[in-house]
């Protein structure tokens, strides 16, 4: 790619993956294109990517355009040449439709993909989840080559969602010759940009206000949001790269290891984070009244451990450690007096 000329469209550069790649592409003297669902959010979003500093020299602008809706799309990328797919729905909670996920999630993805397609885009890079790799067949170390099984007792409605909207970008591509790779993070923690925190930085968030009185024994590979930001900004470089999908995570962490980590790393706040680790037994017993157990009380035991081999020998990839995001997650979220 040539940094001065060819420019980049990050869908849902408004959300907590979005800002970092759009302030990695930056970085990198990319000239970024932002799709947001409302332009009145742009200042606020172009404020808080500019002030982590080193974007000054960059090109940043924003387009209007919903997964929801044809609108927008052509217009969005009638300039760029290559595009980053970061937009999709995460859940706080169970939805009571779980095509309130899996449409959106898969028709959003090929609206995105046809748009790119036909403005002539080089390469899409899709953001995907070990949501869609981790819970199959397969067993721990996963690879790749492994998927999610949606009739799998273990699939909630979100992983089936990443799964068919994954599966369907594969397929597009295969049907139209656009060339595509695919980035499958794990919890996406670090520094936040603005007070936009996602779901899973909110985890932390939650243990440091002592939202949580116990602690089910639930782990997923971890990753820092910058290392996942990077990842994507050489998706778009490495010709290697074209036609793959790449796990990107590290340590698998539990909520009792995140636990620890904060009380060793900020024992100011030790006195909130809960100490009762919730025996699996007891979990299935309360899930029925807490719509946080319900999500995850099926893959309790569940071993969430991949390998990021691939990543780190094609595109060249150095993840920081897991405890690192964890403590960058909380020392921004501090700073930001959101705790």
């Amino acid at each position: 790619m040539n940094a001065r000329t060819a420019t980049v469209a990050v869908t849902g550069i408004g959300g907590f993956v979005g800002r970092h790649v759009a302030l990695a592409l930056l970085r990198e003297g990319y000239p970024v294109h932002g799709t947001v669902r409302a332009l009145g959010r742009a200042e606020e979003i172009e404020r808080s990517i500019r002030a982590a500093g080193g974007t000054d020299a960059a090109r940043l602008t924003f387009g209007e355009a919903d997964l929801l809706e044809e609108r927008g799309w052509a217009e969005a990328f009638a300039e760029v040449s290559y595009v980053v797919h970061t937009a999709s729905p995460f859940p706080v909670r169970l939805p009571a439709n779980e095509d309130e996920l899996i449409g959106p999630a898969r028709d959003g993805t090929l609206r995105v993909l046809r748009a790119a397609h036909a403005a002539g885009a080089k390469r899409v890079v899709l953001t995907s989840s070990v949501a869609a790799v981790i819970y199959g067949a397969g067993r721990a170390p996963f690879t790749e080559d492994d998927w999610t099984d949606p009739q799998s007792s273990l699939a909630t409605p979100y992983y089936r969602s990443k799964t068919f909207a994954e599966r369907a970008a594969w397929d597009y591509a295969a049907d139209s010759g656009l060339e595509l790779v695919v980035i499958n993070p794990g919890i996406v923690l670090g520094p936040v940009l603005g007070h936009e925190i996602g779901t899973s930085v909110a985890v932390v968030r939650n243990l440091l206000k002592g939202n949580y009185p116990a602690l089910p024994k639930f782990a997923v590979p971890v990753v820092d949001v910058r290392d996942v930001a990077d990842a994507h900004v050489q998706a778009l470089s490495v010709a290697a790269a074209a036609g793959e999908r790449f796990l990107i995570a590290g340590e698998a962490l539990s909520l009792a290891d995140i636990t620890a980590i904060l009380r060793r790393r900020f024992p100011e706040h030790a006195g909130r984070l809960p100490r009762f680790v919730l025996p699996n037994w007891l979990a299935g017993l309360a899930a029925p009244f807490d719509a946080g157990l319900r999500l995850i009380v099926r893959e309790l035991g569940h071993d969430p451990r991949i390998s990021n081999e691939k990543a780190r020998r094609v595109l060249g990839w150095q993840p920081r450690s897991a405890e690192e995001a964890v403590v960058a997650s909380a020392n921004s979220l501090i700073s930001a007096g959101l705790v």
